[in-house]
């Protein structure tokens, strides 16, 4: 019996040796380390770190506030010596300033990382493989991203503008001119987002005066000086009540041949871009109640399309 117990505690103590060696070997393995740091050296390179982070905060806080009241002044001192549209200008100064700041941020960033002793060259390396890769990917982005800046500087188009764009058979008025897409709305209200790289060719309706044409169909079996009269009458009211839109007076074309024995008599006149379809619409329906009020017939039989 005590043999065995003698045997039992001798397998006990080895296994607690066992657990306790590795134990203190890593302790005082942890105990050389720590003295053998050179704290005097690693406390000073801290401050001389945490100075150089902080340099170069206030350096880039003062190269960005420089930055952008500079161009304050010059997006002024611009607007006061030329008169374009306000949101184009607006569009363009925004542009310049995301340009500067991604600049500013990666010159800071790069000098931040530089100061703490990170190997910029080999991340930008590294970097350089994946940008390209992402390059590849997003090439109809930078494609919208281009050809917005040209249309805006270009000023192909402005907000309010009327424009039609033949590739795509969209046409409308301009709600929106950004560096990536257009908003177009069309006359039933569809609003169009539209990439700019799909933008090839704009007609753009909204650079000069509007013509309007306005057919008011008669019969030709009665009195044509008396009907032209009557419209003359009608477009010179039309005139003096639109007088600040109107820049081209309405006048009588003559009669036109719609098709199917169908004729009426045509008024055309110049108005500023944004009132056609009012004055076109008013002038139309203050003349059919001008004839029927007269006496005249107007015609309501269909227009058969022409086969």
């Amino acid at each position: 019996m005590s043999l065995l117990l003698s045997v039992t505690s001798t397998v006990s103590s080895d296994s607690t040796n066992s657990i306790i060696e590795p134990t203190t070997k890593q302790l005082n393995a942890l105990q050389k380390w720590w003295a053998s740091i050179d704290w005097e050296a690693l406390i000073a390179l801290v401050i001389q770190k945490t100075i150089m982070v902080i340099f170069l905060i206030i350096l880039f806080l003062i190269i960005w506030k420089l930055s952008l009241a500079i161009l304050n002044r010059a997006h002024k001192s611009y607007d006061r010596k030329n008169s374009v549209n306000a949101s184009r200008m607006n569009t363009m100064f925004n542009l310049i300033g995301n340009i500067m700041q991604y600049t500013v941020g990666f010159l800071f960033v790069y000098s931040l990382l530089s100061a703490l002793g990170v190997p910029v060259g080999s991340l930008l390396a590294g970097a350089g493989i994946i940008g390209l890769a992402i390059g590849l990917g997003a090439q109809g982005f930078m494609n919208d991203i281009i050809t917005g800046f040209f249309i805006i500087m270009e000023q192909q188009v402005s907000v309010g503008d009327y424009i039609k764009l033949a590739n795509l058979n969209i046409e409308g008025t301009v709600t929106g001119v950004g560096l990536r897409t257009m908003k177009l709305k069309a006359f039933d209200g569809t609003v169009h987002f539209i990439p700019n790289r799909n933008i090839t060719t704009v007609s753009n309706a909204s650079r000069a005066n509007m013509r309007v044409l306005v057919d008011v169909r008669i019969d030709p079996a009665e009195d044509l000086e008396q009907i032209r009269a009557v419209i003359g009458k009608v477009n010179h009211e039309i005139e003096m009540k639109y007088e600040d839109s109107i820049t081209t007076p309405p006048s009588i074309f003559g009669m036109v041949d719609l098709g199917n024995g169908m004729f009426a008599l045509r008024s055309t006149l110049y108005v500023k871009n944004g009132f056609q379809y009012q004055i076109e619409e008013e002038l139309l329906n203050a003349s059919v109640s001008a004839l029927v009020k007269a006496g005249f017939t107007i015609p309501t039989t269909p227009i058969l399309p022409t086969v």
